[in-house]
């Protein structure tokens, strides 16, 4: 069985895609783009098909990652390009490499976000993000499915800053400034790394302790992207592609469609 990695990506009003909602439609594309899907054995057989760390409903992602096996050996860019073909624009998928490497999950370490604030000036921001890094911890409160707990959302914060004003379909500001180019309010953009822990501490978790220690609460939610997940450089605090061990352990000049060969189990 051939093992492929994909990385795909929720944009704009796909982001409100649920997880469920994304797995029907990967399998309708799988069907169409005619993918010679390995199943699990049993009375009820499954496509192999395993996912990672997906990301929250209504939350954009840069950077989710999913499994499949195959019944027959496949090149992965050919592969990749006829399923972006057949998902709906907003869900694409941007990479894809034959799994060479044992442990993905382990190597999803950490993610980075990029929190965008309209309303907020980036100066009160940093006040805020200043305030929020000098607590030994934050915690914050989460209702769940058995109740109201209570954890740490400062300890998994491996990094967090303003970012610097960009122009691109992601934040809509103009370049060198710091307001929405479609409502002319404040608007600041903050970049954040998480460690992945448990209990897992998301986006929001942090935006309530800004709230709890420096009395930051946006006029409108907050707009979340991911923008990568996988290793993370503890002394420079950034996330690393966790697709580059199966590149590096590919051989030279290897063709996937030249016929069998082992592949490491994920």
């Amino acid at each position: 069985m051939q093992r492929i990695r994909l990385r795909y990506t929720k944009r704009g009003r796909l982001r409100f895609t649920s997880h469920r909602d994304f797995q029907r439609a990967f399998e309708r594309a799988l069907r169409r783009s005619a993918v010679p899907m390995a199943y699990s054995a049993g009375f009820t057989p499954h496509p192999k098909v395993s996912y990672a760390n997906a990301a929250p409903t209504g939350v954009a992602s840069e950077a989710e990652y999913l499994e499949i096996g195959l019944a027959a050996l496949r090149d992965p860019e050919e592969l990749r390009a006829q399923l972006d073909e057949s998902l709906p624009a907003g869900l694409d998928v941007i990479d894809a490499v034959e799994v060479r490497t044992p442990n993905f999950v382990e190597r999803l370490e950490a993610s980075e976000w990029q929190l965008r604030l309209d309303g907020v000036a980036p100066e009160e921001a940093a006040r805020a993000v200043a305030v929020f890094l000098a607590e030994e911890r934050v915690e914050v409160e989460r209702l769940t499915k058995n109740g109201v707990r209570v954890f740490d959302a400062r300890g998994a914060v491996a990094a967090f800053d303003v970012a610097s004003p960009q122009v691109d379909g992601g934040t809509d500001t103009a370049a060198g400034t710091d307001h929405d180019v479609r409502t002319g309010r404040p608007c600041a953009i903050l970049r954040l790394v998480v460690r992945h822990a448990t209990p897992a501490v998301r986006p929001d978790d942090v935006l309530s302790g800004l709230r709890a220690t420096a009395d930051l609460a946006p006029p409108v939610p907050a707009e979340v992207t991911r923008l990568a997940q996988g290793p993370l450089d503890e002394e420079t605090g950034t996330v690393t592609d966790p697709l580059a061990l199966d590149r590096a352990a590919a051989p030279a000049g290897s063709d996937p469609a030249a016929g069998p060969r082992a592949t490491a189990s994920a």
